[in-house]
């Protein structure tokens, strides 16, 4: 009779606790959430994760709130979002970087320290250069870099190791070149890079196609090609690279809402379904369209692989480029 006793009391303890759960995880979100953006305000990242968070708002009915935490390359923020508290109320906007700054010594996070809810941007690279400049097509372009002795030309869009520079590099090697022989300058971004471009200072910046439409729209520059499956509908006269020079090279840089590791799977699935109304609504894929910025979604599972797949992949572009520590 104790033992059944006993059954029945841990059974009435279950149904106890479920009833109290149950109502407390339906009510999430009860308070504001937070998205932080580990790169500037002002920028593409930054404007994507507040128009997506706009759109968060109206799905769960509840306040979003979007802060910058700048710092050490992507580090700071990227950091700041691993280490909060995965109760669903600290989210990131994070990007590609964590499948780069590890592999070269930046800092011990990895994909693995985050709970992935959705990916919603992707933007590939793209070949730009002066309108002035001495290419007239990718395919010259690789032709004349290949002929004339290494280090004769210049390249820059971000950082030492970021994105840009090795999505770049793994096209060089892509045709069959050194990564480093086109010399990498670092910048604070592609905005930069593209007026250096335009004044003569560079040869190539091989940012996204959208980061570079401002020069591009004023006669200065020009995109050769992308490093995408299909051209944008932003920029339909430019071709891909398979279509410019038959390379099936595809890259770019990812963005997603991802929170800390060990989030409760109810409220990343929460989380996920408002996350993928937001994307479709006309306030995240208009805002995205009038920039130019690709739209790309994946859910949590599928996002998670994504950010598996490019670790590996950014990884031996890093070794091979000599930057791996």
């Amino acid at each position: 009779m104790l033992k059944l006793h006993n059954k029945a009391g841990l059974a009435s303890i279950a149904v106890l606790l479920t009833a109290i759960a149950g109502p407390a995880l339906a009510e999430y979100p009860e308070k504001p959430i937070t998205i932080i953006v580990p790169w500037a305000a002002g920028g593409g990242t930054d404007a994507t994760a507040r128009t997506i968070g706009k759109a968060l708002e109206e799905e769960l009915g509840a306040t979003v709130n979007v802060v910058n935490r700048t710092g050490g390359s992507g580090v700071v923020g990227h950091s700041a979002i691993a280490r909060a508290n995965p109760d669903g109320y600290t989210l990131g906007l994070v990007t590609g970087e964590i499948n780069m700054m590890h592999w070269q010594g930046l800092t011990d996070l990895t994909y693995r320290d985050y709970t992935p809810i959705a990916q919603i941007n992707y933007d590939y690279a793209g070949v730009q250069v002066a309108a002035d400049g001495p290419f007239d097509d990718l395919e010259d372009l690789v032709k004349t870099v290949g002929e004339q002795p290494k280090g004769t030309y210049t390249a820059s869009g971000t950082g030492q190791g970021g994105v840009w520079h090795l999505a770049f590099a793994g096209f060089l090697m892509d045709q069959g070149m050194e990564p480093d022989r086109v010399t990498w300058i670092p910048s604070q971004g592609a905005a930069p890079a593209m007026t250096e471009l335009a004044a003569g200072g560079i040869d190539i910046v091989p940012s996204s196609v959208p980061e570079g439409r401002s020069m591009i729209e004023a006669g200065r520059a020009n995109s050769l090609g992308i490093m995408a499956p299909e051209r944008l509908d932003s920029f339909p006269d430019v071709p891909t690279v398979q279509e410019a020079i038959g390379s099936d090279y595809q890259i770019g840089e990812w963005r997603g809402i991802a929170g800390p590791k060990g989030m409760d799977p109810e409220i990343v699935s929460t989380l996920e379904d408002a996350l993928e109304a937001a994307y479709n609504s006309d306030t995240y894929q208009g805002f995205m369209a009038k920039q130019g910025f690709g739209t790309e979604w994946r859910n949590a599972e599928e996002f998670g692989q994504l950010m598996a797949d490019m670790d590996e992949r950014f990884g031996k572009i890093v070794e091979q480029v000599g930057l791996a520590k």
